[in-house]
């Protein structure tokens, strides 16, 4: 039975910080537009506040969800336990794309681990509904360890090679919506 909240309490946000992966969804306002369904890891999500949310969004092969915040801002985050409390909950908010060099980005970067290459954006949202539901057919799977595939990648690339690739492969959306990119000589 699904549960609604108009805020995340603080026992939510704690079950939140134990999670190692959350879903990002968003779509764009075409019906004939993809809806984009996005895991994430790392230690790069944080609850700010009882409706405030974000993340540490890297450098990766598109940037759908910073292209939909730009035309509609509307943003769903999911969250699984995997382990022995079969729980899942869902965010539901506004988001924004925090650039690089932006007004709010000091503000917010400071929340995350420094050092991760290939840093492209935060996304911060302000959700306006938590909801909780059982877990019950999601299965029970062990975390090991976090990849760091994609940080490698980056850090062998370079910055130069990474700028160039976020304007090939992350300037527009897969139905050809602009997303705001930072600028790639300087970063910001």
């Amino acid at each position: 039975m699904a549960t609604f909240y108009d805020s995340i309490s603080p026992a939510l946000q704690e079950w939140i910080e134990q999670q190692h992966i959350f879903f990002v969804a968003s779509a764009p306002l075409s019906g004939e537009g993809h809806v984009n369904l996005s895991p994430k890891g790392l230690d790069c999500f944080r609850v700010l506040g009882p409706n405030r949310v974000a993340y540490l969004d890297l450098i990766g092969s598109g940037n759908e969800t910073s292209a939909h915040l730009a035309e509609n801002g509307r943003i769903t985050f999911m969250f699984c336990s995997f382990d022995k409390m079969p729980r899942i909950t869902r965010l539901f908010g506004r988001g924004e794309t925090i650039l690089p060099g932006s007004a709010g980005w000091d503000a917010l970067a400071g929340h995350f681990p420094g050092g991760y290459a290939g840093v492209r954006q935060i996304i911060a949202a302000h959700i306006y509904q938590a909801q909780t539901s059982c877990g019950f057919a999601v299965p029970f799977m062990q975390f090991v360890d976090e990849r760091e595939t994609l940080l490698r990648s980056a850090e062998a690339k370079g910055e130069a090679a990474m700028a160039q690739y976020q304007i090939e492969k992350n300037s527009v959306s897969l139905d050809g919506l602009p997303a705001p990119l930072a600028n790639p000589l300087t970063g910001r």
